[in-house]
C-alpha cells in the first residue's frame, strides 16, 4: 500500500452524536400487526369442525396474512424517509425481498387450502370448485387477475430470473404490484367472514390500505414532483475522472433545502439521450452546495455508459436524498473508510466532512484507476488526514488486505468506525476480514444497491 500522509491532526475531535436505528421498533410493529391480523380470524371464528373446517380456517389465516403482507410490501416500496434514511435503503430492500417471498408462499397456501376446504365442504372436485369460485363468487375475477400479476412479479423478482432480464423490464413489472393489490383488495371484504357485520375490523382494514396508499401518493409521487418543480435540476457539465469514470455536475435552485448529507444518494433520471425511462441510484461524490450537486459514475451498463454522453442543459429528474451511510452512524472519533473502484464516491464526500480522525483506504488496480485521487490528496492535506492506496504490484499481484495487515496498519482498528463501499464481492470479503480483525459488527457501516 502506498501512503499519502498529510501531517498531524491538531484540532480536537468534534462532538459525535449517534442516532439509534429504528429498525428494532419498526420490525416489532410489523410483527405486532401480523399478530393482530391473526386475532381478526380468532375473533371472527366460532368453532372449527371437520377436515373442511380446518382447511378453510387455515386458508383464511393465510389469506389474511397475505393481505396484510401486501400492504407491508407496498409500504416498503413507498420510500418513506424514516425507513430509507434511518434504517437504510439496502436493508429495507432486503426486508422487501424477504417479505415478498413470504407473501407468495402465503398466497399459494391461501389458494390451495381454501379451494381444498371448499371442495371438501361441497363434495366437489378441486377443478370444479376452482371454476365455481372464480366465476361465481363476488370480486373473484378481479382477485384472480391480481393473483396472476403477483405471481408474475414474484417470478421476475427471483434472483436467477432477475439476473437474466434488463433492469427496466424488472422495474416496470414490479410496479404492477400496485395494480395487483388493488384488484385483490375487494374480495377480502366481500368474502372474509372476519369483516361481515364487523365495522371495527372493516375500518381497521381500510385504514391499513388507505394509510399505505397515502404513503405511496406522498413519497413516490407528490414529494418528487415538488422537489423537481422547486429545484429545477439540469446537467451543468460532465468530466472524465478515470478510464470509464465520469463526474456529472447538476445545477439547481436552493439545493441546500434538500438536506442532502455526505454519503447519501439520489435516484436519477436524465431526461435526454434516451435515458428517461430508467431511474438509477448514484451517490453524491462531494458535499452538496446551494446550487450544485455532483455524482461520479462508472460505465458498467447501458445507462451508466450513456452518462458520459450527457449534454449541458439536459433536464434531470431526481428523487431523494436516500441512504443511511452518513456521519450519524459513527460511534466514536476515529473512522476508517475503505473503498474500491467507484465505491469511493460516497466515501469521498464523507472523507471531507466526517469529524475526528479519518483515514481512507482506496483499493484500485493502478494509479490510472484512482478516480478523484487528486481531490482526496488535497482533502487529506487540508484537514490533516491520511489516504492509503492499495494498488496492484508491478506484476499484477494484489495487495494484502487481511486481518493481519489491517491490524498492523491500525493497531486500534477495533476502536474505529469503518465505512465500507465497493463491489459486492469486495465488500463481502472485507467485511469478513474486519470481523476477523476484531471490529464489532455495529461499527461496520455498509450500504449496497444490490439485493
Amino acid at each position: 500500500m502506498t501512503t499519502v500522509d498529510a501531517g498531524r491532526r491538531v484540532a480536537p475531535p468534534s462532538p459525535v452524536t449517534v442516532r439509534r436505528s429504528p429498525a428494532g421498533p419498526v420490525l416489532a410493529a410489523l410483527w405486532a400487526g401480523a399478530a393482530g391480523t391473526v386475532a381478526l380470524w380468532w375473533a371472527g371464528t366460532g368453532s372449527v369442525v371437520g377436515p373442511a373446517g380446518w382447511l378453510t380456517g387455515a386458508g383464511r389465516i393465510a389469506g389474511l396474512l397475505c393481505g396484510y403482507a401486501c400492504a407491508v410490501l407496498v409500504g416498503m416500496m413507498a420510500r418513506v424517509p424514516l425507513l430509507e434514511n434511518r434504517i437504510g435503503s439496502d436493508r429495507v430492500a432486503r426486508w422487501h425481498a424477504m417479505a415478498g417471498r413470504y407473501t407468495v408462499c402465503l398466497l399459494v397456501a391461501h389458494i390451495t387450502l381454501i379451494l381444498a376446504g371448499y371442495a371438501a365442504q361441497d363434495h366437489a372436485s378441486l377443478w370444479d370448485e376452482t371454476v365455481t369460485v372464480v366465476l361465481d363468487y363476488p370480486d373473484m375475477l378481479k382477485a384472480t387477475a391480481g393473483t396472476v400479476i403477483l405471481f408474475a412479479v414474484g417470478i421476475t423478482s427471483a434472483r436467477a430470473v432477475r439476473r437474466r432480464t434488463r433492469h427496466e423490464f424488472w422495474y416496470y413489472v414490479h410496479l404492477l404490484t400496485y395494480a395487483a393489490v388493488f384488484l385483490t383488495f375487494f374480495h377480502q371484504l366481500a368474502l372474509g367472514d372476519e369483516f361481515h357485520g364487523k365495522p371495527v375490523a372493516t375500518a381497521l382494514w381500510y385504514a391499513l390500505y388507505l394509510g399505505t396508499l397515502a404513503l405511496v401518493l406522498w413519497f413516490r409521487i407528490l414529494a418528487p414532483v415538488r422537489l423537481n418543480r422547486r429545484h429545477r435540476l439540469r446537467v451543468e457539465s460532465v468530466h472524465r475522472e478515470a478510464p470509464g469514470v465520469y463526474s456529472v455536475v447538476v445545477r439547481g435552485h436552493r439545493l441546500d433545502e434538500l438536506g442532502a448529507r455526505p454519503g447519501q444518494f439520489f435516484r436519477w433520471r436524465f431526461l435526454g439521450e434516451g435515458m428517461g425511462w430508467t431511474s438509477t441510484p448514484y451517490s453524491l461524490s462531494a458535499p452538496a452546495r446551494p446550487d450544485l450537486l455532483r455524482i461520479t459514475v462508472k460505465a458498467l451498463g447501458d445507462h451508466s455508459a450513456a452518462v458520459a454522453l450527457l449534454r449541458p442543459g439536459t433536464r434531470v429528474w431526481a428523487e431523494g436524498p436516500y441512504g443511511s451511510l452518513t456521519a450519524d452512524r459513527a460511534a466514536g472519533h476515529r473512522s476508517l473508510l475503505i473503498a474500491a473502484g467507484v465505491g469511493v464516491t460516497p466515501l469521498r464526500a464523507l472523507f471531507e466532512t466526517l469529524p475526528g480522525e479519518v483515514t481512507l483506504l482506496y483499493r484500485a488496480r493502478g494509479v490510472e484507476d484512482l478516480a478523484l485521487g487528486g481531490e482526496l490528496d488535497a482533502i487529506a492535506r487540508r484537514r490533516g488526514a491520511r489516504v492509503l492506496y492499495a494498488l496492484n504490484g508491478p506484476g499484477g499481484e494484489r495487495p494484502d488486505i487481511s486481518a493481519q495487515s489491517l491490524r498492523a496498519t491500525f493497531p486500534d482498528l477495533a476502536g474505529h468506525d469503518v465505512y465500507l463501499c465497493g463491489p459486492h464481492g469486495f465488500a463481502r470479503d472485507v467485511y469478513e476480514v474486519l470481523r476477523a480483525a476484531g471490529v464489532p459488527d455495529r461499527r461496520i457501516h455498509h450500504e449496497s444497491f444490490e439485493l
